[in-house]
């Protein structure tokens, strides 16, 4: 049995008396201090996360739009130098391979950015995908550390550290440029629901750069955090997870997540007709947000019923809300209980608990 694979930073985290877990063939940090702790941190001050395990993928040459706009469901030829943007790789019948995020960090380059679970998959996918095109393709997963910071005060910690303007730098951006003297590429982008940026070093680097905002950080109260937090985060801001609320089992369209799929760009994508035909259907289960009114959370693979006690879907993703004080989770329920405020049931281990039907997010920093 092959052992799990190490992050550069993995001494930095024992000797920060982490707790690990093996994720997606990497051994990880999943907490350390606590994951009410750090998930209050993020919230409140900011956190440091380390996701190296994510994968990194590279297309470049004279036909990259054209082969991004092919392999995936967005309008890549589209995306400004300089920029990011959430999309998807779809099967051919319009299941979700995984969710992206792709910057253009060149007139001809692309960055893709898959979830560490499925980074094999989408590179190998990826990678025949656009080998009709004159593109070169490299799977740089192996070059690259990837460090976030996230919260609050995120900015005032990396804006001494860096020569990035941080007020110029827009939300889902990603620019070259430096922190702790080390070569980075800057995107703020997160998976929290708070501001944030997530620096991509080289391997040699990471632990230069995670010192420094370490260091950097301890005046405002910035905690290490693990994946145990940022799963919780990501429930409360309403973010889908891969294997959770998305699979090749459901279309972007039942995800409430349709307005990623661009229907309009010019030219075939891999799974346009079976996109285009469920665009024009209203699907019959749709992802909602549940509220608990109680001290029980629903969790994963939970029925959840209506008021007769019959079957009407089944929760995604489920956990108390340590910034809103009760339980809440997502769930994909029939049309017919999915209007706002409707009241359901979860199936809790034999006991039927009362839950709403919310929008989510359940939380925003805007709110």
């Amino acid at each position: 049995m092959t052992p799990p694979r190490k992050t550069p930073l993995h001494e930095i985290h024992q000797r920060l008396g982490a707790t690990f877990t093996e994720f997606a063939g990497w051994e990880m940090p999943l907490r350390y201090s606590g994951d009410t702790n750090e998930h209050n941190a993020v919230r409140n001050t900011a956190g440091l996360f380390d996701l190296t395990h994510m994968g990194e993928l590279r297309v470049s040459g004279p036909q990259a739009a054209e082969a991004m706009d092919y392999a995936l469901v967005a309008n890549a030829s589209a995306i400004r130098v300089g920029r990011a943007r959430y999309t998807m790789i779809c099967d051919e019948a319009g299941g979700v391979l995984d969710d992206l995020i792709v910057y253009r960090t060149g007139e001809r380059e692309f960055l893709v950015v898959a979830n560490a679970a499925n980074a094999a998959v989408v590179s190998s996918e990826l990678a025949e995908r656009v080998s009709g095109f004159d593109v070169d393709y490299t799977d740089q997963s192996e070059e690259y550390a990837l460090v976030a910071i996230q919260g609050p005060v995120a900015k005032d910690v990396l804006a001494p550290l860096t020569d990035i303007d941080l007020t110029e730098v827009r939300y889902f951006a990603g620019y070259p440029g430096r922190v702790a003297n080390c070569d980075v590429l800057l995107a703020r982008t997160g998976y929290t629901g708070e501001d944030g940026f997530e620096l991509f070093t080289s391997v040699n680097d990471a632990a230069t750069v995670w010192q420094a905002l370490s260091e950097g950080g301890a005046s405002y109260g910035l905690r290490p955090a693990g994946l145990a937090c940022r799963d919780t985060l990501r429930l409360e801001a309403g973010m889908p997870l891969h294997g959770h609320e998305l699979s090749t089992e459901v279309t972007p369209f039942e995800a409430n997540l349709g307005r990623v799929v661009r229907l309009d760009k010019t030219g075939d994508f891999v799974g346009r007709a079976a996109l285009a035909d469920a665009a024009e259907r209203t699907p019959e289960r749709t992802l909602v947000g549940l509220r608990g009114t109680g001290r029980r959370a629903p969790r994963h693979g939970y029925r959840v019923l209506d008021g007769d006690g019959a079957d009407v879907g089944v929760v995604t993703s489920g956990a108390p809300s340590p910034t809103l004080g009760h339980p809440i989770a997502m769930a994909y329920v029939d049309q017919t209980s999915a209007k706002t405020g409707a009241e359901l049931q979860v199936d809790i281990r034999g006991k039927a608990v009362a839950v709403e039907v919310v929008e989510p997010p359940f939380y925003s920093r805007n709110r």
